[in-house]
């Protein structure tokens, strides 16, 4: 027989080694290259310049034709088949050219415009060659149509502007080349319409807790509406954060949790007026099974019981159903459905299976599987090997893979010895080498009675399977692994999340997404396709395919929003078309500042403003808030330096009015408003200035404490650091307390009644007296303004005696017997003549329950009250006996009652250990005797204000529980003020009172200086040596001018006697008036001085003595000089 020739390979079809093909888009291309020769050629497709298309190609015919499925342009270009045997090769080359029916870029939508507005129509599409576009209006060219001024046709794009009612039509776009056409029908309505809800107006939406879900409001009107979301109908616009509202008016809530429900409330807004719908939204608990069924191996015959314990809204309606097998289950009357679980009354093998327990509400479900063995008789032998060792099982062997397919597998397995425990679960674990080699994952767990099961697959993978088996005792060693299977890759099933588009500059927007994780990709080379556009009818996409995770576009205008798609692609497809995201290109700095700034005095601390709000068109950006930015000018005290510093306050959202706080009292302020958005500040507001008013002071600087004796304690203080306002006074309160001072009943003592003291604003020092030197003093001092007192500052007087030998008050026993307590303040002090005596030592205190503390003074009856005899408490002196009596048997008391009094009012504040629901009473009495009473409730704070008071008048004041009585020493007193004057001084600072103590101090100065000349000159006379004697006319002394005074005029009558030192002599009843001159001798010396004013009946002691009280007082030296 004759061999067969071998031949070199040789093209039947088609002809020569070139030919071409054209194809329009979107259909399949099937190129065919058919050789011939010996042996049969081998057939291969190449793409010059490039791959075969991946994911579109398919071989057919032994390689013989290359199917191309929906042909793109991108699929253009030289492919070449080669045809090839050992004899050689040969090669054709088809050029394909695609060329395209029109098809849109750009499909013309409808339009609804309001009277004056602009809009445009867009009609855009591709093909090859370029299609023409016609424009059409209500079916008849535009060119024939009645000319419209108000519209303009540009090539693919009709702009109308000022449009008008009557200006509604329908226009038509023909896009047309010579393989065919598109025709799109575009309605372009001119509207004047309010806004109108389309949707009921009361919705109620239930979701449950943590699930996303969507308001819907949908909503018409021309212009369109601004629609906007509120809850609760108040606070800002929700969007933004676990709220994202879609142009449809649509509310998405990604996680609705408890503090979510309410009532939302949609307001469409437009120049021409509003409308607004409300959806109610309640958030429910998630049905959750807490004890779901468990895999169970009983005996034939006996009741096994499947629970299922449900916890679910009580607001919801449960149901509860079984399946078996995937299947719903027939109850028959073996099986009963109880509440919580499912019980089978004598089991047979029938019943083994899968139990599927499903709770479910109209919002949600949730299920739990369990499966059931049921032994035969022939398994009841094995219960004899049950006092057997158990241990876990040996390891399943012989793995096999069968039932290969694109997304699942069967793998089965040969179960090992059990070693005496059942074996109950099987674990399939699965290793793949692409992206973790080595590390074996979790695949799927199944019951112990299964040698085989069905595994789910992911494209892309190249698996590999190992089997764990599990018994009670624990899990075997892994199996050795199965053969790898490797499955196809596929195009992706799902698009990124979490696109977001935002600006980081004024001109770009930065899109980012979060990837795909690697099981994920199901296939190679994966990358994003990003699409952007304009979010107007007008805008094109715009794309570009990356392989991060974010993408940057540049020269964008100021904040305007862009739709924006993020798709994923591998080698072997695209993924589905993806949703649609809203972004925003970059902010600028606002350029507008809120006007019409207007301030309102709230309190001394606080103000409240309100603002023209600026045009959206302004803000270049989303609105943050509105920030004030005030600080502290100046305070309305002279020579208080302050603060400058620039503080600011923000009100988040579209709002118009606020509240500032913590400013400083009695100061001048400056603010100014601006608003801010993602990118900064805008310009600042006009300054606006005001002043707050007076507040109270803060506590003064300090209070110091000396005791430079056992009398007196001297007090220091300065002024507070914040006045607040024109300081009026200060108040002192203190008290004495022999031991250290605690709370007590009434006046925060427990020895002595408050004492308070209204001090004058420039007094900085005061001097207490100190009653016994023994008590420690405890000292309250306040500030205050015409407003009230500021907060205090509390010393205590430091101890004078060794305290240490004094018991702690938590030492001291209390009384059972509340008849015997005393107020402290009514302990008299000590004798101001008591001296301490030595004393023998105290004895130790009886253990007896009542020991008595002896007194060493008994002026007054005294109550016995108890001391500790806890051991190793030191006694007590002599000198310092103390009494320890509780306010109340049960230990509740009243202490530090303060009374914060004005001119005409009083705040009362008291503190207190009664219980809760104690009512008290607050009764007061004026120094005129006139009485009131208050009751305060137990609901309320423990303070009561007394108004319409006296100013001026001091009150007595008691606080007692409503079931009580005051006691006659439990009062505390105060004083209303005058009324105020501003410019209160003291009055001895003041100038025209110190130049009138001057003038009053000269005064007396120039008299004293008067009287002491005149003395000088008077004193001359002799009359104080001869005081007593006659003076005998023929006494040769006068006659020699005894006297200074030597004239005649001046000489002593003829008839008048002196005494030898020159007293003149009283010679007959110092009563008769004719002693004083009226008859004939006078008793008057030279200068008319009256002489003769001293009795007889004086001694001599008493006649000097007066006679130097009349030299020396300044009133006869005035007299003198009359």
């Amino acid at each position: 027989a004759r061999g067969i020739t071998e031949t070199t390979p040789s093209f039947m079809y088609p002809y020569g080694t070139s030919s071409s093909q054209m194809v329009l888009r979107g259909v399949d291309l099937l190129l065919e290259c058919i050789a011939s020769g010996v042996p049969a050629p081998d057939i291969m497709w190449y793409k010059k310049g490039g791959e075969l298309p991946v994911g579109k190609t398919k071989m057919e015919n032994f390689n013989k034709a290359l199917r191309i499925s929906n042909v793109s342009e991108e699929d253009s270009g030289e492919y070449f088949c080669l045809a090839s045997n050992k004899m050689g090769s040969i090669r054709h080359t088809i050029s394909v050219r695609v060329k395209a029916a029109p098809y849109w870029l750009d499909e013309p939508e409808n339009l609804i415009l309001a009277p004056g507005e602009d809009g445009r129509l867009v009609c855009r599409a591709n093909g090859n060659p370029k299609p023409s576009i016609q424009w059409l209006v209500n079916g008849e060219p535009i060119e024939a149509s009645p000319p419209n001024p108000s519209r303009e046709v540009a090539g693919d794009t009709i702009v109308f502007r000022d449009t008008q009612i009557g200006s509604s039509a329908v226009y038509q776009c023909n896009a047309s080349n010579e393989h065919g056409y598109l025709l799109a029908n575009a309605f372009v309505s001119v509207l004047d319409v309010p806004p109108r809800m389309l949707g009921p107006r009361n919705q109620l939406i239930k979701v449950i807790q943590n699930n996303r879900t969507r308001l819907d409001c949908p909503f018409f009107g021309s212009p369109i509406p601004t629609l906007r979301w509120f809850k609760n109908g108040q606070g800002n616009t929700l969007d933004g954060g676990n709220y994202k509202a879609h142009e449809n008016g649509s509310l998405e809530m990604f996680m609705a949790r408890k503090e979510d429900q309410g009532i939302y409330t949609c307001v469409a807004t437009n120049i021409l007026g509003k409308d607004e719908a409300q959806v109610r939204l309640e958030v429910k608990d998630p049905t959750r099974i807490v004890r779901g069924p468990e895999d169970q191996v009983v005996k034939r015959g006996t009741i096994p019981r499947l629970h299922c314990r449900v916890k679910h809204d009580p607001t919801l309606r449960l149901t509860v159903t079984w399946l078996k097998d995937d299947a719903p289950l027939y109850l028959g009357n073996r099986m009963k459905k109880e509440e919580d679980g499912l019980t089978i009354f004598g089991v047979a093998e029938k019943d083994q299976g899968d139990y599927t327990c499903v709770a479910s509400t109209e919002l949600d479900k949730d299920s739990a599987k369990a499966y059931l063995t049921v032994l035969a008789l022939f398994y009841l032998a094995a219960n004899r090997l049950r006092d057997l060792p158990k241990e876990r099982p040996d390891r399943p062997r012989d793995l096999e893979l069968t039932d290969l397919a694109e997304r699942s597998v069967r793998l089965t397995w040969i179960p090992g010895d059990d070693n005496n425990s059942p074996i109950t679960d099987y674990i399939v674990q699965f290793e793949e080498d692409r992206l973790q080699p080595g590390t074996w994952h979790n695949h799927s767990r199944y019951p112990g009675s299964v040698n085989s099961a069905l595994l789910s697959l992911s494209p892309y993978v190249n698996y590999r399977f190992r089997v764990i088996a599990v018994n009670d005792v624990g899990s075997s060693s892994p199996s050795s692994p199965s053969e790898r299977y490797q499955t196809n890759g596929a195009r992706p099933e799902i698009n990124p999340t979490g696109v977001q588009g935002a600006g980081t500059q004024k001109n770009n927007m930065e899109i980012t997404w979060t990837p795909l994780n690697a099981t994920q990709e199901y296939g190679p080379n994966l990358r994003y396709i990003v699409r952007w556009r304009r979010r107007e009818p007008r805008g094109s996409w715009h794309n570009e395919t990356v392989r991060g995770t974010r993408h940057v576009v540049w020269n964008t205008p100021i904040y305007v929003p862009y739709e924006i798609k993020v798709q994923a692609e591998n080698d072997f497809g695209r993924a589905p078309e993806p949703d649609t995201y809203i972004g925003y290109s970059g902010e600028d700095y606002p350029k507008a500042a809120p006007t019409d700034v207007r301030i309102r005095i709230l309190n001394s601390t606080a103000i409240a403003l309100t603002w023209t709000r600026v045009h959206l068109d302004t803000i270049q950006g989303q609105l943050k808030e509105y920030r004030a930015y005030f600080w502290r000018d100046s305070s309305l005290l002279k020579n208080l330096w302050v603060s400058k510093k620039r503080q600011f306050v923000s009100f988040p959202g579209d709002r118009n009015r606020g509240t500032v706080s913590r400013l400083f009292p009695y100061s001048n302020y400056k603010l100014e408003m601006v608003v801010t958005n993602g990118r900064g500040d805008g310009p600042r507001s006009e300054t606006k200035e005001f002043p707050t008013p007076e507040g109270v002071p803060s506590s003064p600087r300090y209070l110091r404490i000396r005791q430079p004796n056992l009398e007196v304690i001297n007090l220091e203080w300065d002024h507070p650091e914040h006045p607040n306002g024109i300081i009026t006074g200060y108040t002192l309160r203190y008290h004495p307390c022999t031991l250290p001072c605690l709370p007590s009943a009434v006046n925060g003592s427990r020895s002595g009644r408050v004492v308070v003291e209204n001090l004058s604003p420039n007094q900085t020092r005061f001097t207490v007296q100190r009653s016994d030197p023994i008590s420690r003093y405890h000292f309250v001092l306040r500030a205050r303004t015409q407003v009230g007192e500021g907060p205090p500052l509390v010393e205590e007087s430091p101890a004078l005696l060794d305290e240490a030998l004094l018991p702690h008050p938590s030492h001291i026993q209390t009384p059972a017997r509340p008849e015997l307590l005393i107020p402290w303040d009514s302990i008299p002090p000590l004798p101001s003549a008591w001296e301490p005596r030595s004393h023998p030592p105290l004895p130790e205190f009886s253990s007896s329950p009542h020991p008595t503390l002896p007194l060493f003074f008994t002026s007054f009856p005294i109550a016995s009250c108890q001391p500790s005899s806890e051991p190793g408490l030191t006694p007590l002196s002599a000198l310092t006996p103390v009494l320890t009596c509780p306010p109340a048997a049960n230990g509740s008391s009243i202490w530090d009652i303060r009374a914060m009094a004005n001119s005409n009012w009083a705040n009362i504040t008291w503190s207190h250990n009664f219980s809760a629901g104690t009512d008290f009473v607050v009764k007061y009495i004026t120094s005129n005797k006139t009485e009131k009473s208050i009751p305060v409730k137990a609901q309320g704070p423990s303070s009561v204000q007394l108004a319409d008071l006296t100013p001026g008048m001091m009150y007595k004041l008691w606080v007692f529980p409503i079931w009580s009585h005051p006691s006659e020493h439990s009062y505390i007193t105060f004083t209303t003020s005058s009324a105020y004057t501003k410019n209160q001084v003291d009055i001895a600072t003041q100038g025209w009172f110190i130049g009138l103590m001057c003038a009053i101090a000269l005064l007396v100065l120039i008299l004293l200086i008067v009287c002491f000349i005149k003395r000088s000159r008077g004193g001359k006379y002799p009359v104080r040596d001869n005081k007593d004697e006659h003076l005998n006319p023929e006494d040769k002394n006068v006659e020699d001018g005894s006297f200074d005074y030597s004239d005649e005029d001046n000489k002593p009558l003829p008839n008048s006697q002196t005494s030898l030192d020159g007293t003149i002599k009283q010679q007959e009843s110092d009563d008769s008036l004719v002693d004083y001159g009226e008859g004939g001798e006078g008793q008057f010396n030279e200068d008319g001085s009256f002489i003769g004013q001293y009795t007889v009946k004086k001694d001599k002691e008493e006649t000097e003595g007066n006679e130097s009280s009349e030299a020396t007082s300044p009133v006869n030296a005035i007299y003198s000089l009359a």
